[in-house]
Parts: structure tokens; C-alpha cells; sequence
């Protein structure tokens, strides 16, 4: 069953360009992953998704229902957590989830309870009291708390510590392995590569590649880091260049019996030879219009 299904969705901003026949199928107990950096699209596409703002052209459906019309019952089964969340001032914690969970009409007292205690969360305190880091847990807690069977994550790590982050990912992961769809939408490509099975990349509006997360990292290059000294200019299909006087690491296309000739000429005093990152795959997807290496 696809819980997310698009058909050219499209946003337009008055003549400004939000997002262009997006085409996206997600199904149900994917943990999905959607790249791109600010000013991509990828915040117009949730919010389009979920009925916070109106399409301009296409389709969509969520959890099986059309977007246009079914915002109340999209929102009662999702959990959305956006890139910034804003609270009443004056409200504890506390009650900003006791009325998150009342607007579900579900009792959400142990699961907020034992997410705060994962999170560190202090539920006494007011939220314009709170760190942006703090805000970000109190958001985390209401998009989680009702169990969500959907949860569409935008930018989600944005103020958290490292620790946090990784026990925020933990938490996703057990959700996941439960049954939960999770759309993650995010310019931290480590966080795409680590929790994601598949992944879409998005670029001035439009999906410009979508794979599982191994096929588009796959790729000919390979990063070469060389301690010692060697002549580059004896190199086809060199780039990404980073050198000091004592070393020299590339990202390397060539043929590899040239690589193997200047190595041999060189002063070498180590090797290493890799698989380039996503982050390093993913400026190529914008730097060279989607097509793979």
C-alpha cells in the first residue's frame, strides 16, 4: 500500500516557483528520505502534503485520501514535526502536549511521559522559557506521543546535541520496526545515509533522482587520499581537489591504470582509496543536472 502517492503535484507561489510535477510513491513501512537543500522544495511538498497549503496542479493522496479536503483527518494520523515550532507563550510543557494529545482525542500521558524522560525533557517548565534545542524535544514529543502510523519529520534535528540526535534516531527506528511509515526530510545527508532505505532528491522544485539510498551513492569515483607527493597534472577525471604540501585527497574517475602509473611515480608514503560519501554524490546530482557519474 503506498501511504504517500503524488501525480505532478504542483505549488506555485503567485508566478514563484514552490515544487513541479512532483511524482513521489511511498509505501507503507518505509523509511523514506527527501534531499535537498534550503530553497528546494522540500518544505512546500510536506506542507502541500498535508493540507497546509493548497496545490496549485496534480494530485495527492495520504494514508489513502486526497489531500484537497481531508486536512483534519491527513493531520488527526500523522505526526508532523516542522523545521520550526512555535508554542503559546506562557503554556508549560505539559500542556502543550496534553493539548496536542486532546486535539487527537487520545490519552498520551505514558508514551509523553517516557519520550520526556528519553529526550530530557522538563515538562514543568514555560516554553518561551525554553532553548530553541528544548523547543525542538517539546515538538518531537507532540508529533510522536499519539503513535502516529505516518511521520513526516522536516528538518528534524535542528538545535539538538549529538546525543540527542542519536537517541532521537533510536527512537525513530523502533517506530519504524513497529510499523510506522517515516518520511524524513532533511539537508543533513549522514542522517538520510544511516536511517534511510530509499531516498528522493529534490532540486529547484522538481525530483531529479529517486532510489534506494545505496544506488544513489553508487558511483565509478572514488576518493583517493595520498600522503606523500605525486604529479596530478598526469591525471584524467580528477576533481574536488583538497592539498597540502605533505598531501594531496581527490575524488578520483579516470581509468585506473593511469591513477596506478602516477602513484608509482610519486612519493608515496600512504594510500587510501574509498567510496565517496552521499555528500559527495549528492553535489554532483546539483552540479551536474541529475545525471550520475
Amino acid at each position: 500500500m503506498d501511504i504517500i502517492k503524488t501525480d505532478k503535484l504542483t505549488k506555485y507561489y503567485g508566478k514563484a516557483r514552490g515544487i513541479v510535477d512532483l511524482d513521489l510513491q511511498i509505501s507503507e513501512g518505509e523509511f523514506f528520505g527527501f534531499i535537498g537543500p534550503n530553497g528546494a522544495g522540500k518544505s512546500t511538498t510536506i506542507r502541500t502534503l498535508l493540507g497546509l497549503i493548497s496545490p496549485t496542479g496534480g494530485s495527492a493522496r495520504v494514508l489513502g485520501m486526497d489531500i484537497v479536503g481531508n486536512k483534519d483527518n491527513i493531520l488527526r494520523r500523522v505526526g508532523y514535526l516542522p523545521s520550526e515550532a512555535l508554542f503559546y507563550n506562557g503554556m508549560k510543557v505539559k500542556d502543550v502536549l496534553k493539548l496536542s494529545a486532546d486535539l487527537r482525542k487520545k490519552d498520551c500521558k505514558a508514551e509523553a511521559e517516557e519520550l520526556c524522560n528519553r529526550l530530557q525533557l522538563d515538562v514543568t517548565r514555560k516554553v518561551d522559557e525554553l532553548s530553541f534545542g528544548n523547543r525542538k524535544k517539546v515538538a518531537i514529543v507532540c508529533a510522536l506521543q499519539h503513535k502516529p502510523e505516518l511521520l513526516i519529520l522536516d528538518e528534524p534535528t535542528g538545535g539538538l546535541d549529538p546525543l540527542m540526535q542519536k537517541e532521537f534516531f533510536d527512537i525513530l527506528q523502533e517506530r519504524n520496526k513497529e510499523g510506522a511509515t517515516i518520511f524524513l526530510s532533511s539537508h543533513v545527508l549522514s542522517e538520510i545515509q544511516h536511517n534511510c532505505s530509499r531516498a528522493a532528491i529534490i532540486r529547484d522544485g522538481r525530483i531529479i533522482a529517486c532510489d534506494s539510498v545505496e544506488e544513489l551513492a553508487k558511483t565509478n569515483a572514488r576518493r583517493v587520499s595520498v600522503e606523500g607527493k605525486i604529479d596530478k597534472s598526469k591525471l584524467k577525471g580528477i576533481r574536488d581537489i583538497i592539498e597540502t604540501d605533505k598531501s594531496i585527497s581527490f575524488l578520483y574517475s579516470g581509468e585506473v591504470s593511469e591513477l596506478l602509473e602516477t602513484l608509482t611515480a610519486g612519493q608515496v608514503k600512504d594510500l587510501t582509496i574509498t567510496e565517496p560519501d552521499l555528500e559527495e554524490v549528492f553535489l554532483h546530482y546539483y552540479e551536474k543536472d541529475g545525471e550520475a557519474l
